[in-house]
């Protein structure tokens, strides 16, 4: 089933703790970890060193101790333990799907468990929240949508609109059309 995942899984760089200016890059690609670390300092004796790099396999890592030390204190333990996973085997396909794709998914839950997936990472709260979203949604609720709710849409957010009862959304396309109406007959 991994078979159509990239060939990099994670990547991710950080510099060290304070007061290092050391930076370093964190890969997982299908078949190992990459740590690699660039030294930077001002002092002479620094200047001639040269980057390194530890390469790992999947099993090695998880039995270097001291490979994922170093990574919970670059990059900290959540980040670890998500390459742990990746290292078990453990992808969360979920999370390698695009953002459109995802949306287009989300369309179609109900309204209770689009509230529910939103609470389940900051990435699906994003697009939860998405006026892209919300338009899927509005139009495929709505046989048709006039040019002045679209325009309200836009101002207010298709969110704001889906969950505006029809009396507020007649009484605001009203003050739109004044509103605007008032400033076409100002112009010249």
């Amino acid at each position: 089933m991994a078979s159509w995942l990239p060939e990099t899984l994670f990547e991710t760089v950080g510099q060290g703790p304070a007061p290092s200016k050391d930076y370093y890059q964190l890969l997982v690609t299908r078949s190992q970890v990459i740590f690699r670390w660039w030294k930077i300092s001002l002092r002479s004796e620094y200047r001639s060193t040269k980057p390194g790099e530890a390469k790992e396999i999947h099993e090695d890592f998880l039995e270097n101790l001291h490979l994922q030390s170093q990574t919970a204190l670059i990059f900290g333990t959540r980040i670890l333990n998500y390459v742990i996973n990746l290292c078990k085997g453990k992808f969360d396909f979920l999370e390698r799907l695009s953002d459109n794709l995802l949306l287009n998914i989300i369309s179609y839950l109900d309204l209770e468990d689009i509230a529910r997936l939103s609470q389940t990472s900051h990435r699906f709260a994003k697009l939860c929240m998405s006026d892209k979203l919300w338009e899927q949604i509005v139009q495929s609720t709505y046989d048709t949508i006039t040019p002045d709710v679209r325009a309200l849409a836009e101002d207010t957010g298709w969110r704001q609109l889906f969950f505006t009862n029809k009396l507020q959304l007649q009484r605001q396309l009203r003050k739109r059309k004044q509103k605007y109406g008032n400033l076409r007959e100002k112009q010249p």
